[in-house]
């Protein structure tokens, strides 16, 4: 959980604050030191003495840690101690206890390293580095990593041993990588990206293609163990992909080129990474290698297995484009007719069918395709819809535009044109208003939130104050009130004012916090540009009244 420094207070759990700031006030930080710029660590003092560590950047906590058992929620009493610490000038809080610490600046972690690296022998390092390997998984997991590149028997097995070790330190006794190991796995890993992109660079592509293919297998099945909540084993997934991807376009060798090949065909027909975007994704790396018909075959007798609906139809997606390439046209004409109900296959169809101004062929497949998707998937029905209007934009038929775009009104969801306008340039002037109560009458009894917006637009468009300003009555919210002012404000000042009253009058009632306070405060500046001054210095002086001891509210009050 990342926390912004100057809004804590709202981010976090009002029991956690509380216990919070009582361990501040109380004196319970008994060490706090920089250890290096943004890196902070305290020791705090409850039933035991536990360690935080705070990594900051930009005014915000990017990174988090106690060592206490507490697990309920995604940050402790302890670390908010330490933050209330941080920002106690800010928030003029003071410690009860005198013999709290000073904040202090510590040489660098990184100076004293420097320091005694200096100062220690070869030999003592050695002998260190063999001792603490020894005794350290993680210490040797991260030397591996960062230095294993530089050993003569580098290969896949060689390298997943070392992140299959790591993983598995992580995972400890209960086999679960916690949110809070993601850490140690993201800092011991990458240095094995960092030296594949050297390799790549460098023209090494079977130590490319060892890494690669190692995180791949390894970060898949991590996933299955593992809290990826941070996305950080989705990270090292899509860096492997993207490394492999980027592989199978340089020019390597044949030999390692079929390798890859040869390895994207297994790893498909193994299932290693079923159920994963990447398990279809490999074969897309396994095309970019093919030279003959015999290795689009295999492809597509892989693809010709696939199962469920979206797997499926991005398999067929993908034939066509292998098909397309390498085969018969008259295959690739029955492989369309075929599986034209597949989205991808059909949209590609019209769009071709229209740059050839085959406008019949283009509106059969559009219609066809509203038959078969309105009920199971409204969303593709619309785009035909789409594609309709657009044949009958270029064909200049009127009926069919005024058809179709007023479909798309009404249906407004994924609107690519303003269809508004469309039918308002063909529609006759003295038709236009009856045409719109048609329009309202229709979709007024319906509940959908889409229906009220366009209900909205057509008496913003048509300058209609008095239906915008009944509807506005309807619908009462300060984010209502705000975006219809510029339109009401002219005709409505006094009534919007009140309005505003009465919602921020609930909103302060209701909300505390300095965040909300400023929201308030906000529209009671915009109540003032409405005229209404006299009423927001009513409202000012009853808040201080009613609330005095909510002193964030008092100091945003005199900004109004």
């Amino acid at each position: 959980m990342k926390i912004l420094l100057n809004e804590f207070e709202q981010l976090i759990d009002e029991n956690i604050l509380k216990r919070g700031l009582a361990y501040f006030q109380g004196g319970a930080i008994k060490d706090f030191s920089e250890i290096s710029n943004g890196e902070y660590e305290a020791i705090v003092s409850g039933t035991e003495e536990y360690t935080v560590q705070l990594e900051i950047n930009n005014n915000t906590v990017v990174e988090h840690n106690c060592d206490c058992p507490y697990d309920k929620g995604p940050v402790c009493k302890h670390v908010i101690a330490v933050i209330f610490y941080l920002q106690q000038d800010e928030l003029e809080l003071n410690q009860i206890s005198t013999n709290s610490p000073k904040k202090k600046k510590t040489k660098s972690v990184n100076k004293e390293i420097n320091d005694l690296l200096k100062a220690i022998s070869h030999n003592e390092l050695i002998d260190f580095v063999t001792e603490n390997c020894k005794k350290d998984k993680k210490f040797s997991n991260y030397f591996l990593a960062s230095f294993g590149h530089l050993s003569q028997s580098q290969s896949k097995e060689f390298y997943q041993k070392q992140i299959h070790s790591i993983l598995q330190t992580a995972a400890g006794r209960d086999g679960w990588i916690g949110w809070s190991d993601m850490k140690y796995v993201v800092n011991t890993t990458e240095p094995f990206l960092e030296n594949a992109e050297q390799y790549l660079k460098k023209k090494d592509f079977e130590n490319v293609f060892f890494i690669s293919t190692a995180l791949l297998e390894e970060m898949t099945k991590a996933i299955q163990y593992g809290d990826d909540s941070n996305g950080d084993l989705g990270y090292f997934v899509e860096s492997a992909r993207e490394l492999l991807s980027k592989l199978a376009k340089e020019k390597t060798s044949e030999t390692l080129k079929k390798e890859i090949f040869e390895y994207c065909i297994s790893v498909f027909k193994q299932r290693l990474f079923e159920g994963w975007d990447w398990h279809l994704g490999i074969l897309h790396i396994a095309g970019d290698l093919v030279d003959n018909e015999t290795d689009v075959d295999r492809i597509l007798n892989c693809l010709e297995t696939v199962n469920g609906e979206y797997q499926q139809e991005y398999a067929q997606s993908y034939r066509l484009e292998l098909l397309s390439k390498y085969k018969d046209p008259k295959e690739v004409e029955e492989f369309i007719s075929k599986h034209i109900s597949n989205s991808t296959i059909r949209k590609q169809e019209i769009e071709k069918a229209f740059e050839n101004k085959n406008y019949d062929r283009a509106i059969a497949l559009a219609k066809d395709g509203i038959k078969c998707d309105e009920q199971s998937k409204p969303g593709l029905a619309i785009d035909w819809y789409d594609w309709l209007l657009k044949v009958a934009l270029t064909q200049n038929y009127t009926p069919n535009i005024i058809k179709y775009a007023r479909y798309r009104l009404i249906e407004n969801f994924g609107a690519t044109q303003d269809y508004y306008q469309i039918l308002k340039k063909n529609i006759d002037s003295e038709k236009w208003h009856p045409f719109l109560e048609e329009i309202i009458r229709e979709v007024t009894p319906k509940s959908r939130w889409t229906y009220t917006e366009l209900l909205r637009k057509i008496y913003i468009k048509e300058e209609w104050w008095d239906r915008l300003f009944f509807m506005l009555k309807q619908n009462l919210s300060l984010e209502n009130i705000q975006e219809n002012e510029k339109y009401l404000a002219k005709d409505y000042s006094s009534e919007l004012t009140e309005l505003y009253s009465e919602r921020i009058t609930n909103y302060i009632e209701k909300y505390v916090g300095r965040n909300h306070y400023q929201t308030a405060c906000r529209y009671l500046r915009r109540m003032k540009k409405l005229g209404g001054n006299e009423r927001v210095n009513e409202l000012i002086e009853l808040f201080r009244k009613q609330y005095p001891q909510r002193k964030a509210l008092m100091d945003e009050l005199t900004k109004v």
